[in-house]
């Protein structure tokens, strides 16, 4: 009964009239617009305001002249569009003005579907692009579709996009006999400009027409070229314009019902908290955010996992605050390989699961710790200088007898990044700070503080189609002698390896580490494109307190060579080849591994997708270093695998993703399988959904189990695990308007481990495999049957712009006590099914408004 009352209400909501434009200095309204170009054009002041109507009919977009020259930039680079399109800008004190007609002689097959607000669906699209600061680096990209569905991203990085940021910003569209239209209103206080007293925007407009996946732009983006925001055009005359000091403050008040145990029963819990989200203007292009009590229950849950590996699970975020504007904080510690895993400031450490949860367990502990509060400033210098800056505080939580299982602990992230030559090349600084108060409690366990400190460059060069990067980054860290030495024993750096040079010193009170990168690459032009790199992370280095690190004490290489044909054929729309190659080594010189691959992938003139590859592992004598936990360095065996999918055309109302891999069986005997197939369904304009499953099976012979120490000295010890798991994957989403939608996410997961042949290492670095091990005798081991559910439903309702309403059911359901190490698919999800469920219901309601 709640969407039917809804939508009720949502239809009362009536647009209003059209706010009267400020007045601006008598000199800008006599002005003459000079007629646009391939790249240039003028806005137009608004003596009137249009109303916001999708209708061109105002003196507004009489007056504004029309830019015309648009080309399509997809399938064909610089190809004559299919349809014209047309576009004006104008202008008041307040508002930036830009009405777009895209001509379509059949508006009839114009494409559109309702949606929340940021998805993408197939629809026809306008997307208007702003870059204020004209740095050639920053944008904000404002996307409608036919239907008034709005889409919005923060561009950074020249191109790189950041969907977290929701605008408030209005947009009207209509249909009608000659084609679709989309009449933009965005606040100038929702751009970042310099005090000046013209500007010039950079500015592009695209249109998409989906029934035949062709792009159209201006000014024209060249694909075969380096970046995007440096592709912009220039639109200038504005003139006596000011950014207001921004205020915008954004309360919120949340009821959750949950279960909550209750010595060996559950009863059900009622609780009510309050905050808010402040934004601030404190100049003209930086801004300060900030947020009290923060709430994230409408947040989709993260996917379920079985983490075996030596290795953290690394998690995307998914929490507002701290996804706008993230990409301000990044810094190039990867060195260019595409390990983004490698995170100098990994915001999911704010807030993080209590360290402490499973030492002082108790059946009420949170899951994680709360944020009292947390600011971030960010923005851009009239200089060049991108500021960035993010301080977090979380409390203290207690678990069994009030011991703290969490302590009360602070997060300072700095970045600063300052361009040159428009751009093209840049220096920067990040600065990593966590504080810990520490008591009797924690003390010996966690680090009480962690610093790490860096610096990156890059330069393009030779037309913009080369780049060079590099980066350097020095930690360190301190508390007690025992939380040290937890943290040289620990994954990331195993100092006790027995056959290791490095030493463990149980009475060290701090560790420091440094890591350095290199990369050389070729971006654009032509069809071919590369990348090669170095990287050296020293024994010491850790960041895992702000940021996350897999391991330490490593020394890399790579290289990459791509072929990208982007003029379509009659054999494809686009294609590419793609070979890398790898090396690695622990800082003492120990060989870990080398590696290649070949790929392909492209677009066919259907519009299918398809991609394959075959991958080569253990190239020459490679040793595994992290495989027994801290014991001697494992041989590794070579592994040969290969991977494959397919699309459909997902204009259809029925398309189908497949792909899978295979991982041929290797000198021990191990292997591995997987399939991913999913299915999308399209019920007229309102209804998506997605179904997909995850089946695979592994076979490994050579799985660490466990660490044994007796009179005899250390075992280490390994089995042969035969795995199978399955996870279904569904998402629903239901839009009733543009601004009220239902959306579903669910997922059971299965996985179900048999473990036999106990064995423990012996010549570990024996060229026979059988050689490496021998017989194990001690505890036996214990198979595992591990279920979980995880579903988040959610009713989203933006009553007036920036002002939403949530209605949240999450339901959580877990089982690992049954069936160990048999997998059996249809009795496995039956029994989780049948498993007690964490039923948690939220009403989370937010109003915004600007000062």
């Amino acid at each position: 009964m709640l969407l039917p009352f809804l939508f009720a209400l949502q239809a009362t909501v009536a647009r209003g009239p059209a706010p009267p434009p400020d007045a601006l200095p008598s000199a800008s309204a006599s002005r003459s617009v000079p007629a646009p170009t391939a790249n240039s054009a003028t806005a137009a002041l608004a003596t009137t305001a249009p109303v916001l109507d999708g209708k061109d009919d105002d003196a507004l977009w009489r007056d504004a002249p029309a830019i015309t020259q648009f080309r399509q930039h997809d399938p064909v680079e610089d190809g004559d569009p299919r349809y014209r399109t047309e576009a004006r800008v104008g202008y008041d004190a307040r508002y930036l003005y830009v009405f777009v007609r895209a001509f379509d002689p059949a508006p009839d097959s114009v494409m559109a579907f309702l949606s929340r607000r940021d998805a993408r669906t197939q629809s026809d699209y306008i997307h208007l692009m702003v870059d204020a600061y004209h740095d050639r680096r920053t944008a904000f990209r404002f996307s409608v579709n036919p239907l008034g569905v709005k889409r919005d991203f923060y561009l950074s990085g020249d191109g790189d996009e950041d969907a977290s940021w929701d605008g408030v910003w209005e947009v009207a569209t209509a249909v009608d006999s000659l084609g679709w239209t989309a009449e933009y209103r965005i606040p100038f206080g929702q751009l970042r400009f310099p005090e000046a007293p013209s500007h010039t925007f950079g500015f592009a407009i695209w249109r998409e027409i989906a029934r035949y996946n062709e792009r159209i732009s201006w000014p024209l983006y060249r694909r075969s070229r380096t970046g995007l925001v440096s592709q912009f055009g220039d639109v200038s005359g504005f003139d006596g314009i000011t950014a207001p000091r921004r205020l915008e403050v954004l309360p919120y008040s949340v009821a959750t019902n949950a279960p909550r145990p209750v010595g060996n029963a559950f009863e059900r819990q009622q609780d009510f908290a309050f905050g808010a989200d402040v934004k601030y203007g404190l100049t003209s292009n930086l801004t300060l955010d900030g947020t009290v009590n923060p709430d994230f229950g409408q947040v989709e849950a993260d996917p379920a996992v079985l983490n075996l590996t030596a290795f953290e699970q690394f998690f995307q975020e998914r929490r507002p605050f701290f996804l706008e504007g993230a990409g301000i904080f990044s810094f190039d510690a990867q060195g260019g390989d595409g390990d983004v895993s490698n995170a100098l400031f990994y915001s999911r450490r704010v807030g993080r699961g209590p360290q402490l949860s499973g030492r002082y367990y108790d059946q009420d502990n949170p899951s994680n710790s709360t944020i009292l509060g947390a600011a971030k400033l960010t923005g851009r210098t009239a200089g060049g200088l991108n500021v960035g800056f993010l301080d977090a505080v979380t409390q203290r939580e207690q678990g069994a007898l009030g011991r703290t299982i969490e302590p009360q602990s602070n997060y300072l992230v700095t970045r600063l990044q300052q361009d040159f030559k428009g751009g093209n090349s840049g220096v920067g600084m990040m600065l990593t700070a966590t504080n810990r108060s520490l008591d009797d409690d924690s003390r010996a366990y966690l680090r009480e503080s962690a610093y790490a400190f860096g610096i990156d460059a890059r330069h393009r060069f030779r037309g913009n189609n080369y780049e060079v990067r590099g980066s350097a980054v020095a930690s360190r860290v301190a508390g007690s002698a025992s939380s040290i030495l937890a943290t040289q024993r620990s994954a990331v750096h195993f100092y006790q390896r027995p056959d290791s040079r490095l030493t463990v010193d149980s009475n060290a009170t701090s560790l420091d580490g440094s890591r350095v990168n290199l990369s050389l690459g070729k971006t654009g032009g032509g069809v071919v494109r590369f990348q090669t790199g170095v990287s050296e992370t020293s024994a010491g280095y850790e960041i895992n307190d702000a940021g996350f690190l897999p391991r330490a004490d490593e020394r890399s290489q790579y290289t990459w060579v791509g072929l990208q044909f982007q003029k379509p054929t009659k054999y494809y729309r686009r294609a590419n080849i793609n070979i890398n190659q790898w090396n690695g080594w622990n800082t003492e010189g120990l060989h870990l591994n080398s590696g290649g691959n070949i790929n392909i992938n492209g677009e066919l003139p259907n519009q299918w997708f398809v991609y394959t590859g075959f991958n080569l592992n253990g190239i020459g004598t490679g040793f595994d270093d992290r495989a027994s936990r801290g014991g001697p360095a494992l041989r590794r065996n070579q592994r040969r695998n290969t991977w494959f999918g397919v699309q459909s055309d997902r204009r259809k109302p029925t398309s189908f993703t497949m792909q899978g891999f295979v991982v041929f069986k290797d000198v021990s005997g191990s292997k591995e399988w997987g399939i991913d197939p999913s299915v999308n369904f399209r019920v007229a304009s309102r209804v998506q959904a997605e179904v997909g499953m995850h089946l695979s099976a592994e076979t490994n012979d050579a799985q660490w189990y466990d660490n044994v120490t007796d009179g005899s000295g250390t075992h280490y010890t390994f089995a042969h695990l035969d795995q199978r798991t399955s996870a279904i994957t569904t998402r629903l989403d239901f839009t009733l308007t543009p601004t009220l939608s239902f959306q579903l996410y669910a997922q059971p997961f299965i996985t179900a481990g048999d473990y036999s042949d106990h064995r423990e290492l012996a010549d570990p670095r024996a060229a026979r495999y059988a050689d490496r091990f021998r017989p194990y005798t001690g505890a036996p081991l214990e198979d595992f049957n591990f279920k979980q559910f995880r579903s988040n439903s959610v009713v989203r309702w933006e009553y007036r712009p920036g002002s939403v309403l949530f209605f949240v059911w999450q339901q959580g359901r877990g089982q690992g006590d049954r069936n160990a190490g048999d997998f059996n698919l249809g009795r496995d999800y039956g029994d989780l099914f049948k498993s007690r469920s964490d039923n948690t219901f939220l009403i989370k309601g937010s109003y915004w408004f600007s000062l």
